[in-house]
């Protein structure tokens, strides 16, 4: 791919940045956390609900991760590291680099089969969801991340469709990370990594380059993958108000395998193997060479003004290539196949932008803070998918077309404050969605047509400071979710399903949050989401999958995190999720799945974190994870059972002079060796319902500060 020499080049730039750090004497070391920090001396802000507040005005279920939490002592691959934490978020195929994490927040995204759905992801204001609702996280770069913000509960107000929960994800600036590292991993199952960065500050400049490389052999047969990655952001000062600022992310996977899921019988027969040979797949994924390889860049441009007029105004503009190619791992006969569509290829092309104003004045004679803005976005997808031989032969081309996805959207938020202890917060919003496919593979049927999709959200909420640095919070809100462009397939023939409309939610919580002086906090969110026109796949008499509005669910349930810092060195964390997750009304293909649990879902989750922080840089933490049990399909007839998982890190770093740190740390994940899947395979066909997760595995780093 041609990119791929220049994401190379920039990588050994990056590499030849840290030798020259700018304006960082006297700074603190990039990535060092200050010695025995406690939370109650921060005041945490909240920006992913766009109109920002102080944590303890905000009348929404929050989350906020630390770069501490994300970087200390970790491995910085995998988004789960960072979020096991968070209450209502789940993450599943931390091994399968071929299929990607998916993501789930109470609920929403669960049922997408890879990737993610039914979340927004954004990354420094640039939006990763796509107007057809659809986000990958394989470019976030959690060796530069300086925050994660997690809305957990509807946000269509806020970023319209699929927004079940948001994820929000703020990487370094040269103003908060000034200095140079480089760190050098290895690890269990032939993992590699080598990272490196460089920030610093001169006159009204600032920069900050972030770029990995990362080598995995894999936990079992055919599950290799690598990855390099660079981010970058250049920022200028325009004047005491004005600011402008450059993204740029760069992306290349050159391989990651994908070994094909496996049933439970051959997974106890050997764990470490690729996808069995028997039955209809007679085959083996290392002979079609099941995988992916992926070739995205991102650039962005920001300006911000702080006196526009009496309030502030915010521009954003993005581009985003992605080329894209998967051997799915599951190959048709070895002769007479028609339409398996198992090679998927796309050129992406997205890109869009927004402008925000944001001002506060007096209503009434009480303070008003209000944001008003509009999003548009556009995508454009040249698709293709071929049909291929059990020994990798494509034999036909089966799918040829250009999907177009085009949004617009126009939103307003205001907090009105009734007193110094009571705030109303409203917002309204309304998006139009445009869906349109030209269809080049005519050999069996012209798909070409389009589908427009209105739709109005809102949200509410009302927040009491019973207490200073105490809140409780009431909020309703609701969230939307379109087709993708395969569900809107026309079972008459040709074109768009007109009788296919959006899934929608309605969610309604109550929320206490706080801290105590003698290092205590707490947050506690219970919640009632009502999911309709869902989504339903349905086969009709010839056999081929088409998708109707046809389901209910109930998503409802208790989320709490307590966290102790009970000795300057030592501090306790917890965070329990107790949910349901039901069918209410569902029926397909003649079966009755009323009541019902939604599949892929834990219901019972439970993290607990034991810190210690000692003198200068030593630290240790201990971490369970408990995951209650699920099951794997609509009928509920396979279950996967709970499992508890241990997981030990640990470091020390040492002056060296100067500015000049060395770090080093280990950690051990699965402590205890349970054996446990990584992902659950929903509805599969032929029973591979399970990819299994490693036994006990072990990582450590060396990093050098300066």
């Amino acid at each position: 791919m041609p990119h791929r020499l220049f994401i190379r080049v920039l990588g050994l730039g990056a590499c030849g940045l840290v030798s020259v750090p700018l304006t960082a004497a006297g700074a603190p070391a990039a990535g060092t956390p200050a010695a025995n920090t406690t939370a109650d001396t921060d005041v945490i802000t909240v920006t992913a609900p766009r109109l920002a507040r102080e944590l303890y005005a905000t009348p929404a279920a929050v989350s906020v991760v630390d770069r501490r939490t994300i970087a200390r002592g970790q491995q910085r691959v995998r988004l789960d590291e960072s979020l096991a934490g968070v209450p209502g978020l789940y993450l599943q195929n931390r091994y399968n680099f071929a299929q990607g994490e998916r993501l789930s927040i109470r609920g929403f995204g669960a049922r997408t089969p890879w990737g993610v759905r039914g979340v927004t992801v954004m990354v420094d204001g640039i939006p990763y969801t796509l107007p057809d609702g659809q986000a990958q996280l394989d470019a976030i770069d959690l060796d530069s991340a300086e925050t994660i913000e997690v809305i957990r509960g509807p946000a269509a107000v806020a970023y319209g469709n699929a927004a079940g929960g948001v994820l929000d994800v703020t990487t370094a600036s040269g103003e908060s990370d000034p200095g140079s590292a480089i760190r050098v991993e290895a690890g269990s199952d032939g993992y590699r990594k080598l990272s490196v960065q460089n920030g610093g500050v001169e006159g009204p400049w600032s920069h900050h380059v972030s770029a990995s490389a990362m080598d995995y052999d894999g936990y079992r047969e055919h599950s290799a993958a690598r990855k390099y990655l660079l981010n970058a952001k250049l920022s200028r000062e325009l004047g005491e108000d004005r600011k402008i600022t450059a993204i740029l992310n760069l992306l290349d996977s050159p391989f990651a395998e994908d070994p094909g899921g496996k049933t439970r019988e051959s997974v106890e027969e050997d764990r470490f193997a690729a996808m069995d040979t028997r039955g209809y797949y007679d085959y083996s994924p290392v002979d079609i060479d099941s995988g992916q390889e992926v070739d995205q860049q991102v650039i962005g441009l920001q300006y911000e003004d702080l006196s526009a007029g009496p309030g502030a105004l915010t521009l954003k503009g993005f581009y985003l290539h992605r080329d894209y190619q998967q051997q799915l791992a599951f190959a048709g006969g070895r002769r007479g196949i028609t339409d398996v569509q198992n090679y998927i290829a796309y050129d992406r092309d997205y890109y869009g932008g927004s402008a925000e104003y944001r001002q506060s004045l007096t209503l009434a004679g009480l303070p008003l803070r209000y944001m008003a803005g509009v999003d548009v976005a556009r995508q454009v997808d040249d698709r293709h998918s071929d049909d291929v031989l059990i020994d990798g032969e494509h034999v036909r081309r089966s799918q040829d077309e250009t999907q177009r996805a085009t949004s617009m959207g126009v939103f307003a938020q205001g907090d009105l404050d009734l007193t110094e202890r009571w705030m109303l917060s409203l917002g309204t919003r309304y998006d139009r969605v445009n869906f349109d496919i030209d269809d080049h593979h005519l050999s069996d049927g012209d798909d070409s047509g389009d589908r427009t999709l209105d739709q109005w959200s809102g949200s509410a909420g009302l927040s009491f400071q019973y207490l200073p640095d105490h809140q409780l919070y009431l909020a309703t809100g609701t969230a939307y979710e379109t087709p993708t462009f395969s569900e809107f397939a026309n079972p008459a023939g040709g074109g768009f399903n007109p009788a296919i409309e959006p899934q929608t939610a309605w969610n309604r919580e109550v929320g206490l949050r706080g801290t105590f002086d003698n290092g205590l906090d707490y947050d506690l969110a219970v919640f009632s989401t009502r999911v309709r026109d869902s989504l339903v796949a349905y086969e009709n008499a010839a056999g081929k999958s088409y998708y109707r509005n046809a389901g209910e669910s109930t998503q409802a349930g208790i989320e709490t995190q307590l966290g102790w810092q009970f000795t300057p060195s030592w501090r306790l964390d917890s965070a329990l999720t107790l949910a349901r997750y039901e069918f209410d009304d569902y029926r397909v293909d003649g079966q009755d799945y009323d009541g019902n649990r939604i599949p892929g879902l834990p219901e019972r989750t439970w993290v607990n974190r034991l810190s210690w922080q000692g003198l200068d840089r030593r630290f240790a933490t201990l971490e369970t994870q408990y995951i209650g049990s699920m099951v794997a399909d609509d009928a509920n007839e396979v279950t996967i059972d709970d499992v508890w998982l241990v997981n030990l890190r640990a470091g020390d770093g040492w002056r060296l002079g100067g500015d000049t740190v060395l770090e080093a740390y280990a950690g051990v994940r699965n402590l205890f060796d349970r054996e446990h899947y990584a992902n659950v395979i929903i509805n599969a066909s032929n029973a591979r319902y399970f990819d299994p997760a490693p036994g006990r595995t072990v990582y450590a780093g060396l990093g050098v500060t300066f």
